[in-house]
């Protein structure tokens, strides 16, 4: 089968203005799967996909409409300083059932990922992002899983094999998927007054990156190094705020304002680790005057902008361009590595693994901040050093 089968043409009636597009809007640029399904053979870095399903999108139906309303506004901006290489596949159908569905977008974004392409998915309900982690399964890989999301979509009741997929629940089917690649789970945003104490002793326990959206507004610089750990980023629109993202029917009075979500997109885009970013729960019948889908545009140009702007300082290869700085804990026998990029002045942790625990690494890299460093060298250890050690064991 091919990935063309599960697609449907854009209705370019629906996108492109009267007067077509200038040589230097994206509408222009990108190639777009209007008539023929693009050459995925030729070189292509990011693949644009729709994915029309919002069966199992709790409280807000609609939002399968939401691509067209986005690659309109998209196809408007102007491309920035470098030479985009960018496809637009279509809208995955809707299946027959929400599973066939799940497969589509499963396989596109499995073989996407073996293209050494990035799918950048516009939804639909979050429940998608069980599709897109399900994407990983056949790559025999470790994966690190980032949410930006004002609930934990976990169903509180229990974590049985028979609840249900659906966007406020579908993180149980990840936790719980046999076989088990998930390494890492990190949430940027959470809202306390959303979350049940149980879930948040679930994501303590299991040694999980979770951040309070208080922890991040007007500091939203110490989410680079959360996000670089991630190989895949699930952005539900019910983070921002009303007031920046009325579209969508669980739109909260708080949340991100729509430059940090830029601005989190951006670092997502620059990560040389990530390979799939989604983006979930717009819904256009609830937009003002195309507000929502004009910021949701903006967050994906500035994901495509980060792409473009990548640093390839991970792996960490030459040694000559990094520097190593050791430090000693007052109490423990550790000493703890840290790497700095010279290219990015990017921080790094080296995490020693278990004896027999790698057969061909001594250690695991996790991305860290200047603040990381600074606690070891007063001789204490950082919590992330201690929970990445604890998740290796």
């Amino acid at each position: 089968m091919s990935l063309a089968d599960f697609f449907t043409p854009i209705d370019l009636k629906k996108i492109i203005p009267k007067d077509g597009f200038y040589t230097s809007q994206l509408g222009d640029r990108i190639d777009h799967h209007s008539v023929a399904f693009p050459d995925l053979e030729q070189k292509i870095d990011i693949a644009i996909i729709g994915v029309m399903e919002d069966r199992n999108a709790i409280n807000n139906p609609g939002c399968a409409l939401g691509p067209d309303y986005v690659r309109e506004k998209l196809y408007q901006l102007n491309e920035g300083g470098y030479a985009t290489k960018i496809v637009d596949l279509g809208n995955i159908k809707r299946g027959d059932k929400v599973t066939d569905t799940y497969f589509a977008l499963k396989t596109v974004v499995e073989e996407l990922i073996k293209k050494d392409i990035v799918p950048v998915i516009i939804g639909g309900g979050q429940d998608l992002s069980y599709a897109q982690y399900l994407g990983y399964e056949n790559l025999e890989q470790k994966v690190d899983v980032l949410v930006v999301d004002s609930h934990f979509d976990l169903d509180d009741d229990g974590f049985g094999d028979s609840i249900e997929t659906n966007s406020i629940a579908y993180l149980n089917k990840i936790f719980l998927h046999e076989p088990n690649y998930l390494f890492n789970f990190s949430n940027l945003g959470y809202q306390t007054y959303f979350t049940s104490q149980e879930s948040l002793r679930v994501m303590n326990k299991l040694y999980f990156d979770v951040h309070r959206l208080g922890e991040l507004t007007g500091n939203i610089a110490v989410t680079e190094p959360v996000i670089r750990n991630a190989n895949m980023v699930s952005f539900d629109m019910g983070a921002i705020r009303s007031s920046d993202a009325v579209g969508n029917a669980n739109a909260k009075p708080n949340g991100f304002y729509g430059e940090d979500a830029c601005q989190v997109c951006r670092y997502a885009g620059m990560n040389d680790k990530l390979t799939s970013i989604g983006f979930y729960e717009f819904n256009p019948a609830y937009d003002n005057n195309g507000q929502t889908a004009m910021l949701l545009s903006q967050m994906i140009w500035c994901f495509v902008d980060g792409f473009y702007n990548r640093k390839k300082d991970f792996p960490l290869n030459p040694k000559s361009q990094y520097l190593i700085y050791k430090t000693s804990l007052k109490h423990e026998e550790h000493e703890l590595v840290f790497v700095k990029s010279k290219k990015s002045d990017r921080w790094w942790m080296q995490v020693p693994y278990p004896t027999g625990g790698s057969k061909n690494e001594r250690y695991h890299l996790v991305p860290c901040r200047y603040e990381d460093y600074k606690t070891a060298r007063s001789g204490e250890m950082p919590d992330l050093w201690w929970r990445t050690f604890q998740k290796l064991n």
